[in-house]
């Protein structure tokens, strides 16, 4: 394939390769929104990683900037590959079911057992190319950048991700009839900005999203480890009560998830405002420290979840960063 030529493209700035780019985050919304401005990328149940490339030595962060490069050294390793001397990719690291589809709960369990083998890279941006930051060019020249140095392998440990331009809706049935966890559209002439915002929205085919763990309650079934976690979001400075959630764990999660709740253990609630949930009498609280990922059906009228299943644990958030998705309408022309 031919090499894009990067002094070339609209907006590229000769710099230094920086240490760390924080990423440009999505906003949820209710439906996708519509016009050929759009482009249209499946949304990755995994870990949001950035890749820096630095004449070979290679780093992985997380989002909110811990060095993850020790955990994924297959991806490491492919990296190496790649005909760049210094870049930053964006993108997700994922296991994959049989049905070609990325799996939160199979990446924890991985993550679980210490391997370093089985993750993919799925690539969707490229901030940073041999000496020139792309943060100020159009997104659909950096794609064609990225997917010039990646390939279009859809199989392999680098992969890069495929979008389509228009047709929102549509897309976005098919994800969900896949069993996809929703899509994520970008504005094509949209520059980089390490912030959240309009420019990226994304949109889930189910109600799946983080909680803090405030406490447990104990078994009362005879199931090791406890109950049930008790769960909060942020209201600004605020730890709000969002529910329970008792179904989704293996014998082993419970009692390896007792074990770290333990070492957070504290007399009192975090929670603003005590609960009146009757449920919570004998909770066992902790330090918010620990995030959850949780599966669910909707969220009650006094702000609790309703049906919710665990899908595992997440390291790589700041526990005040969790709060209620709201889900609006988007509103904009086409």
């Amino acid at each position: 394939m031919l090499r894009l030529n990067v002094k070339k493209l609209p907006g590229a700035r000769k710099a230094k390769l920086p240490a760390f780019i924080a990423p440009q985050l999505a906003t949820l919304v209710k439906e996708p929104p519509s016009g050929d401005e759009w482009l249209h990328e499946l949304k990755f149940d995994g870990y949001r990683m950035l890749c820096r490339i630095d004449r070979g030595r290679i780093t992985v962060w997380s989002r909110n900037g811990k060095d993850w490069t020790e955990k994924f050294q297959n991806v490491v390793e492919a990296v190496k590959s790649l005909k760049a001397t210094s870049a930053m990719l964006d993108g997700e690291i994922v296991i994959v079911d049989a049905q070609g589809r990325s799996s939160f709960q199979k990446l924890q369990r991985a993550m679980g057992k210490a391997t370093t083998t089985g993750f993919a890279y799925e690539v969707f941006d490229l901030i940073y190319l041999d000496g020139f930051s792309l943060t100020q060019t159009p997104l659909k020249h950096r794609k064609e950048l990225l997917k010039n140095l990646v390939g279009s392998n859809s199989h392999g440990v680098i992969r890069y991700s495929e979008h389509i331009n228009g047709s929102g809706d549509q897309f976005f049935k098919h994800a969900c009839e896949y069993g996809i966890e929703g899509i994520v559209s970008k504005l094509a002439d949209s520059t980089y900005e390490s912030t959240r915002n309009r420019n990226w929205l994304k949109v889930k085919c189910a109600k799946q999203q983080e909680f803090v763990i405030v406490g447990y309650t104990p078994s009362s079934k005879s199931l090791p480890g406890f109950g049930s976690l008790v769960l909060g979001v942020y209201e600004k400075t605020k730890l709000v009560y969002a529910g329970r959630v008792g179904t989704g764990f293996t014998f082993k999660q419970r009692s390896d998830l007792k074990k770290q709740l333990d070492k957070l253990s504290r007399k009192d609630s975090a929670f603003a405002v005590t609960p009146k949930d009757p449920g919570l009498r004998e909770t066992l609280w902790t330090e918010p420290k620990m995030i959850t990922e949780v599966a669910f059906m909707e969220w009650t009228s006094d702000g609790s979840i309703r049906h919710p299943s665990f899908q595992g644990l997440r390291e790589d958030k700041n526990p005040k960063e969790v709060v209620r998705e709201e889900r609006p309408s988007v509103r904009m022309s086409d």
